[in-house]
């Protein structure tokens, strides 16, 4: 994909990536939209993992809208503001699992946001194991 970072926080809080349309283009010309999937799906599971360490921490939910063609290199944009994280804080010393959902985009050249990512990250303690299937059958039949 020849993702290049043009800004990584060490704590993940702000991301900034350059996809470059060279190489992630589409047979119309544009940018190909997997590659911008791939791109966005690990980005807010990640900076959860270095915000709220010792969790286990997995993207549970993604879904990209394409409001505008991408036609150029394109930038995706992601930060974690302080309000946000004080409030997935929060929900984790009250119930010990939070599944916050994040907005962020990717952006053209010229700065307009093509395409608006929504992601869905489950923070679980670091012992969580899941229900087992026949639990979960019993519990939605029954």
């Amino acid at each position: 994909m020849h993702v290049r970072v043009l800004e990584l926080s060490a704590d993940w809080r702000r991301v900034r990536l350059r996809l470059p349309l060279a190489r992630n283009r589409n047979p119309g010309g544009g940018m190909f939209g997997g590659a911008m999937a791939c791109l966005a799906d690990p980005i807010a599971a990640l900076a959860c993992n270095r915000v709220f360490p010792g969790h286990q921490v997995w993207t549970r939910d993604l879904s990209l809208d394409f409001a505008r063609e991408g036609r150029s290199d394109m930038e995706l944009r992601f930060e974690l503001m302080a309000e946000h994280e004080r409030e997935i804080a929060h929900e984790l010393e009250l119930r010990g699992r939070a599944t916050p959902q994040f907005q962020y985009g990717f952006y053209d050249t010229r700065g307009r946001c093509c395409v608006t990512v929504h992601s869905r990250v489950a923070i679980r303690p670091a012992d969580y194991r899941p229900a087992a299937r026949d639990d979960l059958e019993q519990r939605t039949d029954g």
